[in-house]
């Protein structure tokens, strides 16, 4: 079916699936530079204020579980509505809350704009095969990393010129504008809808059984594992041990973030050339690297930003060379299964990120240097080599069937 601009009659415009995608990620990172600023605002340790992050995540994770499965019941286009409807109401509270506690709330709920990340993906699956999918993700990520990627510097700005709460005014005016485009531009994709929710949920157990899909997932959940990590403990290391402002914290965030866009940029152009499986284990080679580099320019005094923010440069590009290729896998090992596959390989990936965050952030101290969370990074990049050499055995072991 031929896809045309605002037309609900027709799948969505790719432009309008990088905006439901990045809806989500902006949620994530804008108010990143706010962290330390907002626990003096709160009146609250920067370990309690750190949870708007990790439980964001966690959020996220567990509501993967039922927007998959829902959007294989009820479709993708009234499912993505809803979700952003319920982020929109939860943002402009957010804005508002009184203590930290209702805060924290508001941010779980924020956790529904993963519905664009979810979706988007079997979005992709529905209309395209596997190695195409992948393309088509890395492109769709490349695209929705412009705006998280310029979003830490404007929200450090946004910060230092009117308060923690710009930085949400900001995350509201993008949801609402994404709502609208999606309303006006997507149409159904999911045309063969499942009975009831009960018997959807019930295909679990056929994505339990696969060990490709175990395998695919893990290599998510780490290679993920890594950049969450950086999010939950980056803004301590680069405020606390760096002495950085918000807007530089925000002006360095540009690199792994440009990174990101360039490994998804690599992701779709040479995904369908290479095969995923390679680029899966180039993509974590290649941030593991990276991390090595940074310890190794701290071990030796080299107490700079750059040290920190430069090698995260090649994170991100590992990051966005493995993630399409990953996603891909997940939701094509049962195709009649890509929402649920979608929702549940998503939870993984980020619950797995969840835990990753809360540990760097735990093991962070003014004593303690930048060590922590490198280690936690350069251990999380290797467990995704290891997972990515776990799917090529089983791949292999198939394909000798």
């Amino acid at each position: 079916m031929s896809v045309r601009s605002l037309d609900r009659t027709t799948p969505p415009h790719i432009l309008t699936l990088v905006m439901a995608a990045a809806t989500a990620a902006v949620a994530m990172n804008v108010f990143l530079p706010s962290l330390p600023g907002m626990a003096e605002y709160f009146e609250a340790d920067y370990g309690i204020v750190q949870l708007a992050v990790s439980l964001y995540l966690v959020a996220t994770a567990i509501l993967q579980l039922g927007i998959g499965p829902a959007s294989d019941r009820f479709g993708r286009r009234p499912v993505m509505l809803a979700s952003f409807a319920i982020f929109i109401a939860s943002t402009f509270a957010a804005t508002y809350a009184p203590t930290i506690e209702i805060f924290l709330v508001c941010r779980v709920l924020q956790a529904f704009a993963a519905a664009g990340m979810v979706l988007s993906r079997a979005i992709v699956r529905d209309t395209v095969g596997t190695d195409e999918a992948a393309s088509r993700i890395g492109y769709i990520t490349m695209g929705m990393t412009v705006a998280p990627m310029i979003g830490p510097l404007i929200g450090g700005f946004l910060d230092e010129l009117y308060g923690w709460q710009a930085t949400f005014h900001l995350m509201l005016a993008f949801g609402v504008l994404a709502f609208a485009v999606v309303w006006l531009d997507l149409g159904e994709t999911n045309h063969s809808r499942s009975a009831s929710m009960s018997s959807q949920l019930r295909n679990y157990p056929e994505l339990f059984r696969s060990r490709r899909f175990w395998g695919y997932a893990a290599t998510a959940a780490f290679t993920s594992g890594a950049f969450f990590a950086f999010l939950g403990g980056g803004p301590f290391v680069a405020t606390v041990q760096l002495n950085l402002s918000p807007s530089q914290y925000g002006m360095y965030f540009v690199l792994i973030t440009f990174g990101y866009m360039l490994g998804n940029f690599i992701s779709g152009r040479f995904s369908r050339v290479v095969g995923i499986h390679p680029m899966m284990l180039a993509g974590n080679l290649v941030s593991a690297v990276g991390m090595a580099l940074s310890i190794g320019l701290f071990a030796a005094g080299l107490y700079h930003p750059l040290a920190l923010f430069g090698p995260t440069f090649f994170v991100g590009i590992g990051n966005g060379v493995t993630l399409p290729n990953a996603t891909a896998g997940i939701v094509s090992v049962r195709p009649h299964l890509a929402g649920t596959a979608s929702g549940l390989g998503g939870a993984l990936q980020i619950g797995g990120g969840a835990v990753l965050s809360v540990v760097a952030g735990a093991l962070l101290a003014p004593g303690s240097g930048p060590y922590p969370l490198l280690f936690v990074m350069f251990f999380s990049s290797i467990a995704g080599v290891l997972a990515t050499l776990y799917v090529i055995h089983v791949a292999r072991k198939m394909e000798s069937l």
